[in-house]
């Protein structure tokens, strides 16, 4: 795609109706995501009285640390339109911490205090590594990246394809009328995107999820039972259930951010890839150490008030080439939206009306763009036989991961937490072998 093709670029002003309609898609883009780990960790812990309070906090911290990315100060930020959220990645440690302290006989405060410090003191790991991204430019290359872009579109489409069906544990699982509305949406959005009506193809996907939510609503309707449970306000207090550190709980958890340094780095680069901005060079690495920063800082902010290490999103990069909007200044009307919600739960809890097939039809295109932009990378480089075996091997073993979760069920938790999800798998074992094969230029008359 050109650069004329880009309805707005990166510095430029769109009016304040096509803002917030494109953050609109953003937002539903990544709504989801942002709140489902913190459900996952308040009901795995049994901290059900909290969950409306953390699933706001998760939301007004991921609101506040979009606009630092967005906008930049100083050395922190990548400015680009990159959405912040709680990341899934760290599920399986802060479990384990939160289970820590509830054998310990631990209650409410006490499992939350342990996760919220250990959580704190981790992000320290990211921003350490953040400034050393310089000196690894021997593994931050178009091959790496690539392979863990490549990862995170089809990763994502398997929980896309997953809400089509209906959503996991629904009990009308891939229905004839989930496959229906989901396909009726995807097919909606296409063809709005497609359109060369400036406002149609803006405003694409959030067209296509009114008209599915309507159409659901008219058949069925909608439960808004949930509703009655939320307050009006939630405050942001700093600390609110104490503070308190274990080794044992920490370790798994630094880790783990080491790891989602790799994830980020795949997620700015594709939204990079998106804006027509370069892959390669000192400008693309500058954004890459301001854009890892702010994610470590920001894990500090969500920590503080209550929530869980935030890394960058990679659900919302496909809406920029959707949208042909890649104006940073979206980010800034994103990330109101999001601390609207934060501070308002009932606004938020209205998103979570949506049903799941008009959700999976709207997001499949959007993280298949993610896969198709990882393959474009890749395709950039010359496929010599050391690119093709460590390309096939890390996605190989990375994809594996996702199609058989329990292959390292009985495996110690050290070996679980560093391979348990597709793309840290992927990304290192792309590393790995990126550092151990040597790179030996093939000769005009060799065929790869």
């Amino acid at each position: 795609m050109a650069n004329s093709e880009l309805l707005y670029q990166l510095d430029d002003t769109p009016g304040v109706v096509e803002s917030i309609t494109a953050a609109l898609q953003h937002v539903l883009a990544s709504f989801v995501g942002i709140i489902t780990p913190t459900l996952i960790i308040g009901s795995a812990l049994g901290l059900h009285s909290e969950i409306p309070y953390l699933l706001s906090m998760a939301l007004f911290a991921s609101g506040v640390s979009t606009f630092v990315q967005a906008k930049t100060f100083g050395p922190v930020g990548c400015g680009l339109i990159a959405v912040q959220g709680t990341s899934f990645a760290f599920l399986g440690a802060i479990l384990s911490a939160g289970f820590l302290a509830k054998s310990r006989g631990g209650g409410t405060n006490e499992i939350l205090s342990l996760i919220i410090g250990v959580c704190f003191f981790g992000a320290f790991v990211e921003i350490v590594l953040s400034q050393f991204i310089e000196r690894m430019r021997r593994i931050v290359t178009p091959l790496v990246t690539g392979i863990v872009i490549t990862t995170i579109g089809i990763s994502l489409i398997k929980v896309a394809m997953t809400d089509i069906a209906g959503g996991f544990g629904s009990t009308d699982f891939g229905s004839l009328t989930n496959l229906a509305m989901g396909g009726g949406v995807l097919a909606l959005i296409i063809a709005l995107s497609a359109s060369r009506n400036h406002w149609l193809r803006l405003s694409a996907i959030i067209l296509g999820m009114a008209v599915g939510t309507a159409v659901t609503w008219f058949m069925s309707g909608l439960s808004f039972s949930h509703l009655a449970d939320l307050s009006l306000l939630a405050v942001p207090i700093p600390f609110k259930y104490g503070f308190s550190f274990d080794w044992g709980a920490f370790l798994p958890i630094a880790l783990i951010y080491l790891l989602t340094a790799l994830e980020t780095s795949g997620d700015l680069t594709a939204n990079s890839l998106f804006c027509r901005l370069p892959v390669e060079g000192p400008e693309y690495l500058k954004r890459l150490k301001g854009g890892l920063l702010a994610d470590g800082l920001n894990s500090l902010f969500a920590a503080t008030f209550n929530s869980f290490p935030n890394t960058t999103f990679g659900q919302n990069n496909a809406v920029i080439q959707m949208t042909g909007v890649a104006s940073r200044k979206i980010g800034f009307y994103v990330a109101a939206i999001l601390v609207l919600f934060g501070l308002f739960p009932i606004i938020g809890g209205l998103i979570q009306v949506l049903p799941k097939p008009v959700l999976g039809g709207a997001t499949l295109v959007m993280f298949g763009t993610i896969a198709t932009a990882g393959v474009r990378i890749l395709a950039s480089e010359p496929l010599d036989r050391r690119r093709t075996l460590i390309i096939a091997t890390s996605l190989g073993l990375g994809l594996g991961v996702m199609m058989v979760p329990d292959v390292f069920s009985k495996a110690p938790e050290l070996i679980q937490n560093l391979f348990g999800s597709a793309i840290t798998t992927a990304g290192l074992t792309a590393i790995v072998m990126v550092l151990l094969i040597p790179d030996t230029t093939v000769s005009p008359t060799e065929t790869p």
